[in-house]
């Protein structure tokens, strides 16, 4: 029989989506007072898996990865995205609607948890209205997808910057409480 035990710190980080690049970077200091200060940012590449946000957020969207340097529990994921709606919302005018998504996650050794406001057959709800997702596992010194992994988390750049974020919390992980 096993022993419940706390699972160990998670590094969070934020998908951002907007046509605005000025706004990606704006956000970065409202985020941070949500998760802490940012230690790792990717370069806003076009977002072209869709069409879906362009009919609220106009053509010309722009996806950047954003991560914090402080760890946190797991279970802090239903919050954070409760928080991050927040931020949304104060960005969003009565003539346009909402100018940015933001998805917040987490990486731990293992894999990367999305939180979603939708119900799927792969999500797990959690609690005031929020879902996990397993987006991708790390096995075989890689991150892997699954069917229903987003395309954009598929990207080379994308998996580049969460493979390299996961040596960073590794070692972060070793700076706490020693070989993991």
């Amino acid at each position: 029989m096993g022993t419940a035990r706390e699972p160990r710190p998670a590094k969070y980080f934020v998908a951002l989506l907007s046509p605005d690049a000025e706004l990606l970077d704006s956000i970065e200091s409202e985020l941070s007072s949500v998760l802490s200060g940012i230690d790792e940012r990717s370069e806003p590449v076009s977002w072209t898996v869709s069409n879906f946000y362009e009919k609220e957020m106009g053509p010309g969207l722009l996806r950047r990865f954003v991560s914090f340097s402080n760890l946190r529990s797991p279970q802090d994921l239903a919050a954070i995205k409760t928080r991050t709606q927040t931020i949304e919302d104060a960005h969003r005018t009565a003539s346009s609607g909402r100018r940015i998504n933001l998805d917040p996650g987490y990486l731990d050794a293992f894999k990367i948890v999305l939180a979603s406001t939708k119900n799927a057959g792969q999500r797990v709800y959690l609690q005031s209205g929020i879902y996990a997702e397993v987006t991708l596992l790390y096995h075989d010194a890689a991150f892997h997808g699954f069917e229903y992994t987003y395309r954009d988390y598929l990207w080379t750049g994308t998996l580049e910057f969460f493979t390299q974020l996961r040596a960073r919390y590794m070692g972060q992980l070793r700076q706490l409480d020693g070989p993991v």
